[in-house]
This record gives C-alpha cells, structure tokens and sequence, in this order.
C-alpha cells in the first residue's frame, strides 16, 4: 500500500476561537496555517505538533454539526504518549483548563502499564494523554 504515516487529523468546530485557543496554548500545537473564507468555511487551519498535525474547519456556511458521542462509529479519541502523565496533567489545570473525564472518581488513572488522563477539547474530542506506549 505504501503508507509512510498519519499525516493529520481534521476537526469540525462551531467554537473555532475556543478550539484553536485549546490546541495551541494547552496542548502546544503551533499554527502553520490559518486561512479564513476557505471554500465556504470561516476557516482552515493547519495546527502541528513534531510530525502531527491537526486541520481545525468550521462548518461550511449555513451546516449545523452533530454534536460528538463516543457511541458514534470512528475516531473516539486521540492519544498522545508524555513522559509523565501527572506533570502534563497539572500543567493543562496550571492552564485553567478543568474538563477532565473522571473514571472511578479519578482524573487519573492506572491502565496496564502506566497512567493516563482524558481531557474534552472545546468542540467535543477526547483526547487521551498516556505515559506507557505499550498495549
């Protein structure tokens, strides 16, 4: 097939300033590219972080989204490995960013072979964030 890597991941969101603010001042992505008035959206927008990178659309003018539900078929979140769960954990609430999935009372907690949190983005997508990359 040929397949070299995941180049990116597109994100729909109708709170594109709340969404944009989220991935590049908590999460850190660096903004490549912000084009307004692409093909009938207010915007696109190139986001990276190392080799990933995310598009961020708005809705095409006059289109409502469905809200996100982690019972839908697809993507359900997306991972990414740190080198200590807990220091990116109160890093994002140092941040004010408080919208954390809580799992058996807990906003952190062990898996197989390490930890990890799940924080929601402003347009819906959990983002899971692990210290072990074995499964």
């Amino acid at each position: 097939m040929g397949v070299k890597a995941l180049h990116h991941v597109c994100i729909q969101t109708e709170c594109y300033e709340e969404s944009k603010k989220f991935y590049t001042e908590i999460l850190e992505f660096k903004i490549v590219k912000e084009t307004p008035n692409f093909h009938n959206r207010d915007y696109n927008t190139w986001l990276r972080l190392g080799d990933f990178m995310i598009e961020l659309q708005t809705p095409k003018t006059g289109t409502k989204f469905s809200k996100w539900s982690s019972m839908n078929a697809g993507p359900v979140h997306l991972s990414f490995l740190v080198d200590n769960v807990t220091e990116t954990y109160e890093k994002i609430k140092s941040k004010g960013y408080n919208d954390f999935k809580v799992k058996n009372g807990e906003e952190i907690y062990k898996v197989e072979n390490g930890y990890l949190f799940k924080v929601k983005s402003p347009e819906g997508t959990e983002i899971e964030v692990r210290d072990e990359a074995d499964i």
